[in-house]
């Protein structure tokens, strides 16, 4: 089974569905990340160095035995690296194993201190991030173009940027972000933002795709009663749900029937919704169950209009 594909504003071909490796531990997630891509069929893989596996994540993809130039694969600049972006980038791919990323996202729209009291996560003597508040998002974008022009990167982007934030560098970018990946689910759907993505030329991607840790969108009833329709699991409709909205699904797990569901279910699903489905599901959260799963306390405004 293989992905469908959309196409970015550089040209460059991304599958649909990837695989994605945020909790996933470095003791699992190697012999994850073969199975994805040797016997489930992605060719999508979606890491980070905030998420602390990169080094298990590059084992995977040498053990798959896949060639390189038939992967893509996505990482992401942390917050405390948004005054050394090449230099970042250059850790991760040592760390990945690659000689070049298919897109690097400026993971968050906050920029850490990088001389903090922790390397991931620096916090004041109050116990508040300890954030930089006079860098400009520009400069880091800056930097990103950069990375971009000497080929390291195939394409940038972003990743959990409203439109405000987008407004920071959007009109000084030389290069259009070719992706902004943020928390699109069932729930939390944020059709506005999506909209506006497109009208940029900027694909949307969704992380936690089926509400984070535990799934809890699977036992939606909206969803279970399209699903029971067409005979198809239920995260197949969550998943191609987005698909078919032209939008990236980027689950995740370590059970291999779960990772070979992911893909095929859901590519079979977007094949089967109809617009009066997507209509259907569209309107979901704003009938009361609206609500966002990951809410990593910045203490900052970040300019989704439903952060609580």
């Amino acid at each position: 089974m293989s992905s469908p594909v959309f196409t970015l504003n550089t040209g460059a071909k991304i599958p649909a569905v990837g695989y994605g490796t945020w909790k996933s531990t470095a003791e699992e997630v190697t012999a994850a990340v073969e199975y994805a891509i040797k016997e489930a069929g992605y060719r999508h893989i979606d890491c980070a160095w905030g998420y602390g596996n990169e080094e298990a994540v590059g084992e995977g993809i040498r053990r798959s035995g896949v060639p390189r130039d038939q992967l893509f694969v996505t990482s992401k600049l942390w917050s405390t690296h948004h005054s050394k972006v090449e230099e970042a980038l250059d850790e991760s791919l040592k760390k990945l194993g690659l000689e070049y990323l298919d897109l690097y996202l400026v993971h968050w729209p906050v920029h850490l201190n990088p001389d903090g009291n922790h390397p991931a996560f620096p916090t004041r003597p109050d116990g508040s991030r300890d954030i930089v508040t006079d860098w400009p998002l520009s400069k880091t974008w800056e930097q990103m173009e950069a990375v971009y022009a000497k080929g390291k990167a195939k394409a940038i982007g972003v990743s959990n940027f409203s439109q405000k934030k987008l407004e920071e560098i959007l009109p000084t970018a030389k290069v259009i972000p070719a992706v902004d990946q943020l928390e699109f689910h069932l729930y939390n759907p944020q059709h506005g933002l999506a909209e506006y993505l497109k009208s940029k030329g900027i694909l949307p991607q969704a992380y936690s795709p089926l509400g984070s840790t535990g799934s809890p969108l699977l036992s939606d009833e909206t969803a279970a009663a399209i699903a029971k329709k067409y005979d198809v699991p239920v995260v197949g409709i969550l998943l191609g749900y987005l698909v078919a909205k032209g939008i990236v699904a980027l689950p995740k797990s370590v059970t291999p029937t779960r990772i070979l569901s992911n893909l095929k279910d859901t590519v079979t699903a977007a094949e089967k919704l109809t617009p009066e489905d997507i209509k259907l599901l569209d309107g979901v959260a704003a009938g009361g169950k609206q609500k966002r799963f990951i809410m990593p306390p910045w203490g900052v405004d970040l300019g989704f209009d439903n952060w609580e």
